[in-house]
């Protein structure tokens, strides 16, 4: 079964209470990362998947299991707590430690040497674009791939399970310059994210801290007592929820703006200014 990791990352998503600090991007959520991603941060989430030719500049921990697809590189340390699986041609410039068992493919470099407590195997790792839609179908107890597609579609929706795994999609760039994602993203409540977040469109749950701008060629909504630190751009309408603070302009076609919110800097919505009120 050939499986598209850009069909099964067709959203982005940061689950509730994910913090980007200043080298290391934490969610207490397991986390999973898609293919040819560029991350200049370093991961740590309960299990940790990266997808095949991604790069991550920092340490990876994952407080579970941890899959690393084939020719991803490393620069730092990584550390499981339960098993490993590392695909062929993974490049670890640190440190590997696994307290669980250990699946490595061919060629796998480690500069820093390993310790597992486990057993070591070396073959092929089962693809973790593979793995992942396992995973999902098992964690969202779907019998059929159409049932997880569908989840997948409505995973900007408000009522998004709890459960959701932190999902960066296929081709995502996260930078100190700011985060870059070439789909919809959806960011859940009581965040704290730093840098300049552009995506297909945005959506930002309550009570999160943004330090950056947003820019969207689609809708922006911006939920209750979110600050967001920069401006708002948007090619379609910008959606600002009671009590949300925008310490920057806002340019967009049209904007709703709740009669509780604020906004420091100037506001243009050519196309028309909507108070919301409750």
């Amino acid at each position: 079964m050939e499986i598209e990791s850009r069909n099964l990352l067709a959203h982005g998503f940061f689950p509730d209470h994910t913090e980007l600090q200043e080298h290391i991007l934490i969610t207490d959520n397991d986390m999973v990362v898609g293919d040819r991603c560029q991350i200049d941060y370093g991961l740590s989430g309960e299990s940790v998947a990266v997808c095949e030719f991604s790069r991550v500049a920092g340490n990876v921990t994952a407080h579970g299991e941890l899959r690393i697809d084939n020719f991803c590189q490393v620069a730092g340390d990584v550390t499981a707590e339960e098993n490993a699986f590392l695909g062929e041609g993974v490049h670890i410039r640190g440190k590997l430690t696994v307290l669980g068992d250990m699946d490595i493919g061919d060629n796998v470099q480690i500069d820093r040497g390993f310790e597992a407590k486990g057993w070591i195997v070396i073959r092929n790792p089962m693809p973790v674009i593979v793995y992942l839609l396992l995973y999902l179908m098992a964690l969202l107890k779907f019998e059929r791939e159409e049932d997880l597609e569908k989840f997948l579609e409505r995973i900007t929706a408000d009522d998004a399970e709890p459960e959701t795994p932190l999902l960066i999609p296929s081709r995502s760039q996260l930078s100190m310059e700011g985060l870059t994602f070439p789909v919809p993203l959806t960011i859940g409540a009581h965040n704290r994210l730093h840098g300049t977040i552009r995506a297909e469109s945005i959506e930002i749950g309550d009570h999160t801290t943004i330090f950056g701008s947003l820019r969207s060629p689609g809708p922006i909504r911006i939920g209750e007592d979110t600050i967001i630190h920069g401006e708002v751009v948007s090619g379609e309408t910008v959606r600002v929820a009671r009590g949300a603070t925008i310490l920057g302009n806002i340019f967009s076609p049209t904007l709703e703006l709740h009669e509780e919110a604020r906004v420091d800097g100037l506001i243009k919505a050519p196309e028309g200014l909507r108070i919301l009120r409750s």
